[in-house]
């Protein structure tokens, strides 16, 4: 089965789709991780997010994922930088070059190949902004993850301070906040809930309840 979760920034895609997918002995891929690691790639090489800039850099990227113990790692030239990817300046880059026509076709392509490689054996839940239009319009449950942005901005600042990289609240919501409008905004592949999609609101959810609420659509929909 392929479950695809949406959404924007912070309101609880990751930590969800990484538990229901335990709980389901499913993999998890992690759609948003692909892009930071590509904006990775372009602050490496100092590069602006430019088409222009985009037709030398993207050639050079080496990008892979690995499982470990079910856990998705990141590698870019074979180097393991899942570590890398929280940092905000690879958070704002991923929403830049995923404006990028080139690139989204490159990850796009990547992420159907390891989704149907995965969909029957064991299954595998996807998260980004347009699993459920996009990348995969026939997934078997698609969810649309919501939350207030102050409250996304709080999970993101707490994440950070956890990771010990430095942050102001105000700073991480004016990103939240700016993020949310370029996904929306942009010509392609805006963040939009699908038609078929379920709505998860998570302002006032624990992880576990939203969690049990994805695996209870999962069991329905496995009759």
């Amino acid at each position: 089965m392929i479950v695809a979760i949406d959404g924007p920034a912070g309101s609880g895609k990751s930590t969800t789709a990484r538990a229901v997918a335990e709980r389901l002995g499913y993999l998890y891929l992690n759609t948003g991780a692909m892009y930071r690691t590509v904006a990775l790639a372009f602050l490496r090489a100092g590069a602006e997010v430019s088409a222009e800039s985009a037709a030398v850099v993207l050639p050079t990227v080496e990008l892979d994922v690995r499982y470990e113990g079910g856990t998705m790692h990141m590698l870019l030239g074979g180097e393991d930088v899942t570590h890398e990817l929280a940092r905000p300046e690879v958070g704002q880059g991923a929403s830049d070059v995923g404006t990028l026509a080139v690139v989204r076709k490159k990850l796009v392509a990547e992420q159907q190949r390891l989704g149907r490689l995965y969909r029957h054996d064991p299954g595998v839940v996807l998260e980004g902004r347009d699993i459920g239009t996009v990348v995969f319009p026939d997934a078997d449950l698609k969810i649309f993850m919501i939350a207030d942005p102050e409250v996304r901005a709080q999970r993101r600042y707490d994440e950070l301070t956890a990771r010990g990289l430095g942050a102001r609240f105000e700073d991480v919501l004016a990103e939240i906040l700016e993020r949310d409008r370029q996904d929306r905004e942009r010509a392609l592949s805006p963040l939009r809930k699908a038609d078929d999609a379920l709505e998860l609101n998570t302002t006032h959810r624990s992880i576990d309840a939203q969690v049990q609420f994805v695996v209870d659509r999962v069991r329905e929909r496995e009759g």
